[in-house]
This record gives structure tokens, sequence and C-alpha cells, in this order.
């Protein structure tokens, strides 16, 4: 077996087809079918189903995947400690991420380190913390942002505390107090951030026994200020998400010391390949 097959076969996974990991990986669907079947055929084993819907992986290949990861990723970790004897410093890092991370740290982050590690390829995969999580546990990251506390087993350096912080129309009748109390939003339409981003404010709430009226659910952080913009509801936001935003609307302190805390969290800090533990150890220096 060679590790050609693996890569073919997890990044099939991920593409989700064979024509988007041919398109990834600069092959033809014909090279992907057969390197997959190939890796079948050595294995003895049926890893993928294929349909009309498109592939589904068996219970072999589920179980598998995570094999082929780990044996992809000490082969990377192999020729980036073959790097460093020789002096050099390379290698790539994938790294699981949420917007908030994505659009106030990592500019500033990438820009740096690429500076200074020119040989080191940074990946990021976009998601909410459920996603990050999942992608750190089963190797599809190598490390990731999370908000804490999060999945046991997971190795974390905190980074930072924010405020959560509540988000009003411009013209809501609240605006004139410094701050508000979480009782006074139960009988406001809530925009809730959705599910796997929700995490920060539903525990507001339940330390309250509240539960809120909520009118909508939306992931994305810009599409929520939109609609408090333009008076669809309120909703509570980490502090961050909210520097130089470019909506109309009204920012509160909620009374009550709520934040949320930021970290970020690997396997394990020990076994980290070469690139994965300079760049970790480059954004906790830059954040802090």
């Amino acid at each position: 077996m060679n590790l050609f097959k693996y890569k073919v076969f997890l990044s099939v996974i991920e593409a989700g087809s064979f024509t988007k990991a041919g398109a990834l990986l600069n092959l033809t669907q014909s090279a992907i079918s057969h390197a997959v079947s190939a890796l079948e055929y050595e294995l003895g084993l049926t890893l993928l189903i294929r349909g009309r819907s498109g592939i589904q992986l068996t219970s072999n290949g589920e179980r598998l995947m995570k094999h082929f990861r780990e044996i992809i990723q000490m082969n990377e970790k192999l020729y980036q400690e073959v790097a460093l004897i020789k002096g050099l410093e390379t290698g790539t890092v994938k790294i699981g991420t949420f917007s908030s991370v994505s659009i106030h740290w990592l500019p500033g982050i990438i820009q740096k380190f690429n500076e200074q590690f020119p040989l080191i390829e940074l990946k990021l995969l976009d998601g909410n913390y459920h996603d990050i999580e999942h992608w750190i546990a089963s190797g599809e990251a190598d490390f990731g942002f999370v908000n804490l506390p999060t999945l046991d087993g997971l190795e974390v350096l905190p980074l930072k505390k924010e405020r959560m912080l509540c988000v009003l129309p411009s013209n809501h009748v609240l605006r004139e107090q410094t701050s508000i109390r979480v009782d006074q939003l139960l009988n406001e339409p809530f925009i809730m951030p959705a599910s796997g981003c929700d995490t920060d404010v539903q525990r507001i709430f339940s330390q309250h026994k509240l539960v809120p009226k909520i009118k909508y659910e939306l992931e994305d952080d810009h599409a929520i200020m939109a609609m408090v913009q333009n008076g669809l509801g309120v909703s509570i936001l980490p502090e961050m998400i909210l520097v130089q935003n470019p909506y109309d609307i009204c920012i509160r302190p909620l009374d009550g010391r709520y934040s949320r805390s930021v970290g970020i969290a690997t396997v394990s800090l020990k076994n980290m390949a070469p690139a994965a533990k300079k760049c970790m150890d480059f954004i906790t220096e830059w954040i802090n």
C-alpha cells in the first residue's frame, strides 16, 4: 500500500465526490476511482458505497478512516523533522476556525506568520464550535480555535476571555439604559446564533432559568447584526464580533459578568508535528 491511495480516499470523503476530489488533486475522475478501488482490493474490504445521491462510508470505511489520517500525519511529521534537521521549517498545517476569529485575528496572524515562515502552508477549515471539535478529534485539523470548555480529551491553551454584549436596534426603547438585564430581553423577538454557535448565549439564559422568545436562528454573525439593524429582533454577541462593526445598531453591556473564553485545542500538545507546534506557539504569542 502507499500513501497516495490514502490521500485520495480521504480527499473523496472530505470533498464529497470523486469529481471534486479530482479537481482538488488535479487528477481525472477515472484516476480517483481507480485509486479507491485499488485500495479496497488490497484491503479486501468495501470502504465506500457509490450511489446516485453521492458517496457514503461503509462501517469498515468509518473504522479505517482515522487510521489513514494518522498514517498521513505521521508521514508529514517525519518529513517536517527531516526538514528541521536540514535547517528548514516546512510543512502544511490545518487549522479549525470560526467566523469571528477568521475575521478579527487570522488576517494579521497569517500575514506575519507567512513573513517569518514562508515554507509552512496554512489551510483553514471554517465551521462552528462542534465542527471544529470534530475536526480536531478526528485528525482533520492539526489544531483549532475552540469555545471553552471544550471536548474532554482535547488539550487546550486558553487565549482570551471577552464580554458578551446585548445588541439592539438603534431606536430601541432600551437604548437609553447603560446596561441591560437579561430578563428585559424575554419579551423581545430574539435572534439566536444557530446550533453550534449558541453555547455562550444559551448559558446566559440557563443561569437565570429563563427561555428567550427565539424568532430566528442564524449562524452568520453579520447576518444577525443586519437583522437587528432592521428591527427584526435583539441578540447577544461576543465583544470581538462587534468591534468596528458597520451596522447601525445599539450595543450595551449586560448586567452581570457574562463572557466567552476562546482557546486553542489539539489532541496532544506533546505529539504535534513541528510545523503545527510552531504555528500554535506563534498564534499564542501574537494574541497575548
